[in-house]
């Protein structure tokens, strides 16, 4: 990821350019087109990063959520689940499989508003399951679980019981929901200083699922040492 400028974005109703790179929504799904370099620094390599990622809802949801009561922090699960593809040309490396498609935004940055968050998204048979919770910035709690029926209409359903997991490496705080409050992570995709992503075994509405986890520490992410960082990792472009 780069961050642009502003005059390397654009967007209407149905395309969003971002310098090289675009996201377009087609007659029945959204396509995605990546034309970057890796300008990450101390990289020597600078490779392309070149290809196109579709993908296809399987269901829609029209309905978004408020995360306060101000109404300042929006969640819109757009797609519970979805069907993608990934076709990378540089480096070469296809992909086809299950996915999710969701949308964050407000009127405050997300430090402002949260200290700290866990989501995690499962599929049952053409259904899916959506528990999201976490602490807002003024100490107060919320927490739900969403079940996206096969048209995608979200009813809200039972909170499972807590499910503690292990730290990240970065000793990110993480935990989920399960009928038992037990899971076991299987593989951690995305391990940074302020945000773990991971895949779990678990067991949702009396069924065995692996399920997509994600924890967020938004006091990590707003610390100094974090915002130094970041421009390493996810550089600042003016194209």
């Amino acid at each position: 990821m780069t961050e642009r400028q502003n005059d390397a974005l654009s967007r209407d109703r149905d395309t969003l350019i971002l310098g090289p790179s675009n996201v377009r929504w087609m007659d029945d799904h959204m396509e995605i087109e990546i034309a970057e370099r890796d300008k990450r620094l101390f990289n020597p390599y600078r490779r392309q990063i070149r290809g196109t990622v579709r993908v296809y809802p399987q269901m829609l949801n029209s309905t978004a959520f408020a995360l306060d009561p101000q109404a300042k922090h929006i969640w819109h699960c757009i797609s519970p689940r979805a069907r993608v593809e990934v076709d990378m040309r540089e480096p070469g490396i296809n992909w086809r499989g299950a996915g999710y498609l969701d949308s964050n935004f407000g009127s405050e940055s997300l430090e402002e508003g949260f200290r700290i968050w866990h989501w995690s998204r499962a599929h049952i048979g053409k259904e899916a399951i959506v528990c999201y919770e976490g602490i807002r910035r003024n100490g107060s709690g919320f927490a739900s679980a969403l079940r996206f029926r096969a048209d995608g209409t979200p009813q809200e359903t039972e909170l499972p019981m807590v499910a503690p997991l292990p730290n990240s490496v970065w000793q990110i705080t993480r935990k989920t929901r399960s009928d038992r409050g037990d899971a076991k992570i299987l593989a951690t995709w995305e391990d940074t200083p302020f945000y773990a992503r991971s895949t779990l075994a678990s067991r949702l509405d009396g069924e065995k699922v692996v399920a997509v986890q994600e924890s967020l520490d938004m006091d990590r992410f707003a610390s100094g040492i974090v915002q130094f960082m970041l421009p390493y990792r996810m550089p600042r472009s003016d194209r």
